[in-house]
């Protein structure tokens, strides 16, 4: 059997807060779940919003005074129970930039008071390189086992890192400074053009977070982008490549000249379509994204995502836990088609084939009875009606009768590349917990949704699920399906390819790296979000690098590679 491509960090931040330990989805289903299993994601949020800060244990607010545990849940609780998490724009320069032509004024941002760059010595990064740097670091963490540790057990090169951004780093650091500075009076600096590559986000977890020289770079496929990556990256662990993959997506769109270029194309929701759609003068903004609803626009979104993959041998080795499996994914172009931003019957292809796939693999009952889908659901009038017509099509002819359908972006916006990852973690956050959250940003199904063999959901849905497919699709015609399996379905597949004695040692080794990742996440829950930021301090020597035919050496600066 080939390597399986197991799931065993995650990590990120984006308008739901830290994506690790499921805490960006259970802000999605906390309706839903206890107290007990919400409340540290309550006390978690506080301290990243700096509402609170933990001294000696005690929470402290913004006045000096001392609170209870107990004070700062009842208290920040309905900071957090607020449906969609996209906001009114605050930054007042953007409105009024942005105002006059594009007349939006509602987007998808991370969490008011949290600053990423605040966390490292981030002097003259863009905003997106900035999330990369503090989203790689809690994903690689979350993993409970040192870093060094876990380069010990593998060559660096056996690693790969496919990360980037679909629209570089369009903000005063990056892109921006290049464009900008001469209009403004100001000189253009020596990195604005460098930092503002849209590769630039896997350049920075290589030299500043992973220390690692194995495979790397980014494939773009415009909103479909992280599958792509996650499609190379799946690869790579499947054919021996590497044993340890990194992929994600870093994107920080929210900036005047992104914003008015997505809203010339009237893709964006904007102050007049939103007051019209509810025939009110006054706009409901948090309940702007509205996918498969009567909606005219998506919202745009910031949101930086990572995923670490490792080939069971090794998580099995080193006793790394597991949170799901990437089944397989699918990618296809649309063919000749009338219009570049149109949707095209690329997207037939890839979710029958994911389905076909999950299928053959983990057989049809599974997939009828216990899969549902992560749809694109952007929110847009076009997309409603082309995606659900696609999934009521693929349902219908392989035989699934009722496939549970819902939409992240209702709750967190459109973050362009990164969207199909918050997608991928809100799905093992259901895994997890066993409850798929509706999009509760609509009252009613729009009457042009087809809905025949599919369950469009507008409120949570509770049960426990095996499969989940990921649907992307993106401008240019760029169209991504993938499939992952849960944790319990994966140990299934693991128990017919090694011996039971493997997996028994396996599983006293995952005991020790839980209560790891668990104090990881305590010390984040306090506050202690200190990102991993190294540098080499000196260049390597020529005449210290000695080559082989079994490896290269670099005289004790880098870790030693072999050929």
């Amino acid at each position: 059997m080939n390597r399986v491509p197991l799931i065993v960090g995650f990590g990120g931040y984006g308008p739901a807060g830290r994506s690790s330990f499921h805490h960006a989805y259970i802000r999605t289903v906390i309706e839903t779940l206890s107290e007990e299993q919400s409340e540290r994601t309550i006390l978690g949020l506080a301290t990243m919003m700096k509402l609170v800060k933990v001294v000696d244990n005690y929470f402290i607010d913004s006045s000096g005074n001392t609170l209870s545990k107990e004070q700062v849940v009842s208290r920040y609780k309905i900071k957090v129970i607020e449906g969609s998490l996209v906001r009114k724009l605050e930054d007042a320069e953007l409105e009024t930039s942005c105002r006059e032509n594009a007349d939006v004024s509602v987007a998808g941002q991370l969490p008011k008071g949290f600053k990423p760059g605040d966390y490292y010595s981030s002097r003259y990064h863009p905003k997106g390189l900035q999330m990369t740097i503090l989203a790689a670091s809690d994903a690689v963490k979350s993993i409970g086992i040192d870093w060094d540790e876990i380069l010990s057990k593998i060559d660096p090169s056996q690693i790969s890192v496919y990360a980037g951004s679909v629209m570089s780093q369009l903000d005063e650091h990056g892109f921006g400074n290049v464009m900008q500075a001469r209009l403004k009076g100001k000189r253009v600096t020596a990195k604005g053009l460098p930092l503002g590559l849209s590769s630039m986000p896997a350049d920075f977890i290589n030299a500043y977070v992973l220390g690692t020289m194995g495979k790397t770079g980014s494939a773009v496929g415009a909103c479909a982008t992280f599958l792509y990556n996650l499609d190379k990256a799946a690869s790579d662990i499947r054919n021996g490549t590497s044993e340890l993959a990194i992929v994600g997506n870093s994107e920080a769109p929210i900036t005047p000249e992104i914003v008015e270029g997505y809203s010339a194309m009237s893709a964006l929701a904007t102050n007049k379509k939103l007051a019209a759609l509810d025939d009110k003068h006054s706009i409901d903004y948090q309940n702007a994204s509205r996918p498969f609803g009567d909606n005219c626009g998506f919202i745009l979104s910031e949101s930086a995502q990572y995923v670490v993959l490792m080939s069971d041998e090794l998580a099995l080795k080193i006793g790394a836990d597991i949170h799901g499996s990437v089944g397989d994914v699918f990618i296809s172009a649309d063919g000749f088609k009338k219009s570049i931003s149109s949707p095209g019957p690329g997207n037939y292809i890839t979710v029958s084939k994911a389905v076909i796939s999950a299928q053959k693999k983990l057989g049809d009952d599974c997939v009828s009875n216990f899969s549902f889908v992560q749809a694109h659901g952007s929110s847009t009038p076009q997309n409603r009606v082309s995606e659900s017509q696609i999934l009521s099509k693929v349902a219908k002819s392989l035989g699934i009768s009722s496939w549970p359908v819902t939409a992240i972006k209702s709750y967190v916006g459109h973050s362009l590349s990164p969207a199909s990852a918050d997608q991928v973690i809100n799905s093992l956050g259901v895994f997890k917990y066993g409850v798929i959250p509706g999009i509760k940003t609509i009252k009613n199904i729009a009457f042009d949704v087809e809905q025949e063999n599919l369950a469009i959901l507008t409120k949570d849905l509770s049960q426990q699920f095996d499969v989940a497919f990921i649907n992307a699709k993106g401008f240019g015609g760029n169209n991504a399906t993938a499939y992952l399996v849960s944790p319990d379905k994966t140990i299934e597949l693991l128990r017919e390819k090694h011996k039971p004695d493997c997996l028994t040692a396996y599983f006293k080794k995952r005991d020790s790296v839980r209560k790891q990742a668990e104090e990881y996440d305590t010390k984040a829950l306090n506050g202690a979000l200190a990102a991993t930021y190294k540098q080499l301090e000196q260049a390597v020597k020529n005449n210290e690098i000695f080559i082989c035919k079994e490896y290269i050496d670099f005289g004790g600066a880098l870790p030693r590679v072999l050929l």
